[in-house]
C-alpha cells in the first residue's frame, strides 16, 4: 500500500520533525499494510505557520476561483474513487462495495455541494441602514476520525475552503493512508501552498497541539464526547470556537401503525453499516409492546444475515470495547436473541451481528455508545412512554420514526431532541444540516449551515 514517509505542509511532501511511526494495521489480517510519520508539535506549529501565511490570499481570492478549485477537486476524487475505495478497505477493513457505494461516492458529492455553494452563497447583505459581511474565520485545525475516513475531512475541508479559511489536517491514527490521498488530490486540484496542510501523528500529540496552538482560529473535531470535552475545555481556555460533531446514541421509534417488517429490516441494517461503527446509527429499536415479540423475531432473524457480509471493527481496542458492553449487556439482563461473543472469524477484528432483547432504558446497552454491531431492542407502553425512553440519554445526534400516516411521524419526530431525524426511512441528503442537541456535539456540518461555521460577521454601518 503506497504511503507517503513525509507530512504535506505548504504544498509539498515534507520530512516529518518527529521521529516516531505509525504502522496501519490492515482490520482483515491484522498485518501491517504501511508506515506514516506521528508527526509532533513542531510538525504542527510548521504547518500552522504555513497556514496562517496563506490566509490572507485565500480569504482575498473571489468565491467564483474558490469554487473552481473545489469543482477541480471533485473532478480529482472522482477520476480516483476507486483507489480511495480500495484504500478505505484496507485501512478500516469495509467490504470494497460498501467503499465504493459510501466512503468514495459520499465525499465526491460532498464536495461538489460545497463547490456549488462557494459559487453563489451571497458573503454580503443589506441590512437597514448596515452592510453584513460574512467573512472566513481564520485558521482551522481540523481533527477528524477513522470511521468515514474521507468524508469527515470533506466535510470539514471542504466548507473551509468555500468560506475563504485555510486548515490543518490531523486525521485518525487508524486510516492515515486515506488523509494522504486527499492531500494528493487538493495538490492536483491546483489549490495553493498552504491553503491545506496535512500532518500524520497520534492524537495526544499532534491533535493536542493542534487544539492548543494560538495560531488556530477555530477547531473543527469529530469523535468521542470525553474527548470532544476536552478539546472545549482546551479551546475555551484561549476563547476559541469549536465545531464538534460527538457521541450518539440514537432511537428507531416505530410507532404502531408502521410497516413493522420494513422498520425493523431497515433499522437493521442501518446498525449493522460500516460494522455499526457509525455515530448516528439508530442502536435503539423501540417498539409497542403489542408488536414487540414479532419486533424481536424479525430482528434476529435480519441481523443473522450480515454475519458473513460486514467488515471487522477498526482495532483489537475496538473489538475488545464492543465484546465488553455485549458481556456488561447480558450481565445486566438484556436477552441476547443474535450474535454475541463468538467471533465469525478466526482471523480479523470481527464481532458477531449482535442483538439485545428485553433491554431496559438504564442499561448500559441502552445509554452508552457501543460503536460496533449492537442493537437493543426496548418496548414500551404508549406514544408518551416511546418519547420519554427516546429523549433519556445524553445524546442528541440522529433518530428514525415510522408510522402508517406521515403526519403522525412527523408529530413525534418534532418531539425528539435530536438534531435530524428520518422519516419512514428517509433518503440521505448532503445539502441538510447534520449534528446534534445535548452531548452529542456543537454546530453543524453539510449544506450551507455547515458552511456558516467557517464564517464570522462584521457590519458596515452608512
Amino acid at each position: 500500500m503506497k504511503a507517503h514517509d513525509g507530512i504535506y505542509l505548504d504544498g509539498a511532501w515534507r520530512p516529518a520533525a518527529g521521529r516516531d511511526v505509525i504502522e496501519v494495521v490492515d482490520p482483515v489480517d491484522e498485518q501491517v499494510i504501511a508506515r506514516v510519520p506521528a508527526g509532533d508539535a513542531l510538525d504542527v506549529d510548521a504547518a500552522v505557520r504555513a497556514a496562517r501565511a496563506a490566509l490572507p490570499g485565500w480569504a482575498a481570492t473571489p468565491p467564483a476561483e474558490r469554487a473552481a478549485r473545489l469543482t477541480a477537486l471533485r473532478d480529482v476524487l472522482a477520476a480516483r474513487k476507486d483507489e480511495i475505495a480500495e484504500t478505505v478497505t484496507a485501512e478500516l477493513g469495509s467490504p470494497l462495495a460498501f467503499s465504493q457505494a459510501v466512503h468514495a461516492a459520499v465525499p465526491i458529492a460532498v464536495a461538489g455541494s460545497y463547490a456549488e455553494l462557494a459559487a453563489t452563497h451571497s458573503f454580503e447583505e443589506k441590512v437597514g441602514n448596515s452592510t453584513v459581511f460574512q467573512e472566513p474565520i481564520g485558521v482551522v485545525g481540523a481533527v477528524t476520525p477513522w470511521n468515514y475516513p474521507l468524508h469527515q475531512i470533506v466535510a470539514k475541508v471542504a466548507p473551509a475552503l468555500a468560506a475563504g479559511c485555510t486548515v490543518v489536517l490531523k486525521p485518525a491514527e487508524d486510516t492515515p493512508l486515506t488523509a494522504q490521498l486527499f492531500a494528493e488530490a487538493v495538490h492536483e486540484a491546483g489549490v495553493p501552498a498552504g491553503v491545506f496542510n496535512l500532518v500524520t501523528g497520534l492524537g495526544p500529540v499532534a491533535g493536542q497541539a493542534l487544539v492548543e496552538h494560538p495560531g488556530v482560529d477555530l477547531v473543527s473535531f469529530t469523535g468521542s464526547t470525553a474527548v470532544g470535552r476536552r478539546i472545549a475545555a482546551t479551546a475555551g481556555a484561549a476563547v476559541k470556537k469549536v465545531a464538534l460533531e460527538l457521541g450518539g446514541k440514537s432511537a428507531n421509534v416505530i410507532l404502531p401503525s408502521a410497516d413493522l417488517a420494513r422498520a425493523v429490516n431497515v433499522g437493521v441494517a442501518n446498525v449493522m453499516s460500516n460494522s455499526g461503527q457509525t455515530c448516528s446509527a439508530w442502536t435503539r429499536m423501540l417498539v409497542h409492546r403489542d408488536r414487540y415479540d414479532e419486533a424481536v423475531e424479525l430482528a434476529a432473524t435480519a441481523a443473522a444475515k450480515y454475519a458473513d457480509r460486514i467488515g471487522p471493527v477498526v482495532n483489537a481496542e475496538q473489538r475488545a470495547r464492543v465484546r465488553g458492553y455485549i458481556e456488561k449487556g447480558v450481565a445486566e439482563g438484556a436477552r441476547l436473541v443474535a450474535g454475541g461473543l463468538e467471533s465469525p472469524r478466526e482471523q480479523g477484528y470481527f464481532v458477531s451481528p449482535t442483538v439485545f432483547a428485553d433491554v431496559t432504558p438504564d442499561m448500559a446497552v441502552a445509554q452508552e455508545e457501543i460503536f460496533g454491531p449492537v442493537l437493543s431492542v426496548l418496548r414500551y407502553e404508549d406514544e408518551e412512554d416511546a418519547l420519554r425512553i427516546a429523549n433519556g440519554t445524553v445524546y442528541g445526534l440522529a433518530g428514525a420514526v415510522w408510522a402508517g400516516d406521515e403526519a403522525e411521524a412527523v408529530a413525534f419526530a418534532r418531539r425528539m431532541e435530536t438534531g435530524q431525524v428520518d422519516i419512514n426511512g428517509g433518503r440521505f441528503n448532503p445539502l441538510a444540516p447534520f449534528g446534534g442537541y445535548k452531548q452529542s456535539g456543537v454546530g453543524r456540518e453539510l449544506g450551507a449551515h455547515g458552511l456558516a461555521e467557517y464564517l464570522q460577521t462584521k457590519s458596515l454601518q452608512f
